[in-house]
C-alpha cells in the first residue's frame, strides 16, 4: 500500500485529451479513497476477530471475560485514534491542495481547533483512566478537569466556526450565494428543529439523572471517538457532503439508549461539531447548524423507546424504532439545509424534490446501524451491561430496581 502511494505521488496519468499530469495534484484524494477502503475492510476484520476471541473467552473461560474486554477495548481505541489521526493529516493536504481562498483560516479557524478538542478527548479518556488507578477521588478529580478542558475546547471551537463562517469566505470556497430570504429561512429553520429536537429530549428524558458523572462522561468521551473514527470509513461519499458510512453512528445511538435522550443529544451535538472538520461544506451559520450539530442531535433522541415497558423483551425494537426516529429528524434537518443553502447546486426545477432525494442517504446510513445494532442488542452478555448501566443512569426508582436484578444475576451465574 505504501509502495502504491508513494508511486501514486511521483506518477503521471493521460486525462481525456491526452495529456499527462503530475498525480501529486491530485494525490489526498487518490490517498484518501485508498485509506478509506483499506480502513473499511481492516475494521470489518478487527471486529469479527475481536468477537469470535470474546465469545470463546466467555464460554471457555468466563473469569477471563472482563480482562478480555479491556484489552479489546485498547486494541479499539488504537485503531480509533490511528484512523482519525491518518484521515485528518489527508483532510490537512486536502485544503492545501485544492488551493481554498482562505487556506489560513480554514487552518486556524477549523482544522486547529479541532485537532485540540480531539487532543483534549484523548488525553482526558487517557488521564482519567490512570487516576482510576490511584483511587476514587483521583478519578473525580480527573474527570471534573477533563468535563471542564473538554466544554472550554468545544465552546472555542464553535466561535472559530462561528468567525469562519462571519466572514464571508466560507461561500466563496464553495461557490454559493444565499439571498436575504434564504438567510431568514435557514434561522427559521434552525430554530425549529432545535424546538423539536429539545421538546422530544424534554418528553422523553424524564426520570433521567441529571448532570454528568464520572462514568457518563467516560462512555459520551468513547463514543463520540468510535463513532468520529467510523465515520471516516465510508462505502460512497456524496458530491456536496454526506456519506454511507460503516455504522458510524450506532455507537452514539447506544449511548443515548444507555444513558437517555438528554444525554445522547449533547453527545451528539458535540460529535456534529467534530463531524465539521470532515468537509467543508458549510457556508453560512444556521447552514453549519442544520447540517452538522442539530442533525447530529438528533441522533441522540435514538434511546427514546429504551424504557418502554410494553417492548422490555424487544430491546432490539425498541432500538430500531428509536433510530428510525432519530434518522427522520436528522432527514429533515438535512433537508432544510439543502434547500435554503445549496439550491444553486439543484439539477432539477424543483429544489425540494432535489433535496429530499439528494439527502435520502440518511436512511441507507442509518439502515446499516440498525442492521448492526440489532444484532448487538441480541447478545445477552451485552443487554445485562446495558441494564446494569441504566440502573444507575436513571431516577425512577422501581426501573433501577428492576434492571439491577439481570445484572446481579447474570454476575451470580458466571
Amino acid at each position: 500500500m505504501l509502495i502504491s502511494l508513494l508511486s501514486s505521488h511521483i506518477g503521471t496519468v493521460p486525462n481525456g485529451d491526452d495529456e499527462a499530469y503530475v498525480y501529486e495534484n491530485i494525490w489526498t484524494e487518490y490517498a484518501t479513497s485508498l485509506l478509506t477502503q483499506v480502513f473499511l475492510y481492516a475494521a470489518i476484520a478487527l471486529a469479527v476477530i475481536l468477537l469470535a476471541v470474546g465469545v470463546a473467552v466467555r464460554y471457555k473461560k468466563p473469569e477471563g471475560f472482563a480482562a478480555y474486554v479491556k484489552h479489546a477495548l485498547m486494541i479499539a481505541g488504537g485503531f480509533v485514534l490511528t484512523v482519525i489521526v491518518t484521515m485528518l493529516a489527508l483532510g490537512f493536504a486536502d485544503i492545501a491542495e485544492n488551493g481554498y481562498t482562505d487556506y489560513d483560516g480554514i487552518l486556524g479557524l477549523v482544522y486547529i481547533p479541532s485537532i485540540i478538542l480531539g487532543a483534549v478527548v484523548v488525553l482526558g479518556i487517557a488521564a482519567s483512566y490512570v487516576a482510576s488507578l490511584y483511587g476514587k477521588k483521583p478519578f473525580k478529580v480527573t474527570l471534573i478537569a477533563f468535563a471542564s478542558t473538554f466544554g472550554a475546547a468545544l465552546v472555542a471551537l464553535i466561535v472559530c466556526l462561528i468567525v469562519y463562517l462571519a466572514n464571508g469566505n466560507a461561500e466563496a470556497n464553495n461557490g454559493a450565494v444565499i439571498t436575504d430570504t434564504e438567510n431568514a429561512v435557514l434561522y427559521v429553520c434552525a430554530v425549529g428543529v432545535i424546538a423539536v429536537i429539545g421538546v422530544l429530549a424534554w418528553l422523553f428524558g424524564r426520570g433521567e439523572k441529571k448532570g454528568f458523572d464520572s462514568k457518563s462522561i467516560s462512555y459520551a468521551g468513547i463514543c463520540i471517538a468510535m463513532s468520529f473514527a467510523l465515520s471516516y470509513i465510508k462505502f460512497f461519499e456524496m458530491p456536496q457532503g454526506g456519506s454511507l458510512t460503516l455504522a458510524s453512528l450506532l455507537p452514539l445511538m447506544i449511548y443515548s439508549y444507555m444513558f437517555g435522550v438528554r444525554k445522547g443529544v449533547l453527545a451528539g451535538f458535540a460529535y456534529g461539531v467534530l463531524q465539521a472538520v470532515q468537509g467543508i461544506w458549510f457556508i453560512h451559520p444556521a447552514q453549519f447548524l442544520l447540517d452538522y450539530p442539530v442533525a447530529f442531535a438528533a441522533i441522540g433522541l435514538a434511546g427514546m423507546f429504551s424504557r418502554v415497558k410494553k417492548l422490555e423483551k424487544l430491546p432490539q425494537i425498541k432500538f430500531a424504532l428509536g433510530a428510525v426516529v432519530a434518522s427522520a429528524i436528522r432527514f429533515m434537518s438535512h433537508v432544510f439545509a439543502g434547500v435554503f443553502a445549496f439550491s444553486e447546486y439543484s439539477t432539477l426545477d424543483n429544489v425540494w424534490i432535489y433535496s429530499l432525494g439528494y439527502n435520502a442517504f440518511v436512511f441507507a446510513d442509518i439502515a446499516i446501524a440498525i442492521a448492526v445494532g440489532v444484532v448487538v442488542f441480541s447478545a445477552k452478555s451485552f443487554l445485562v451491561q446495558v441494564r446494569h448501566v441504566q440502573a444507575t443512569a436513571f431516577v425512577n426508582k422501581n426501573y433501577s430496581d428492576k434492571v439491577e436484578k439481570p445484572a446481579e444475576t447474570a454476575t451470580e451465574n458466571a
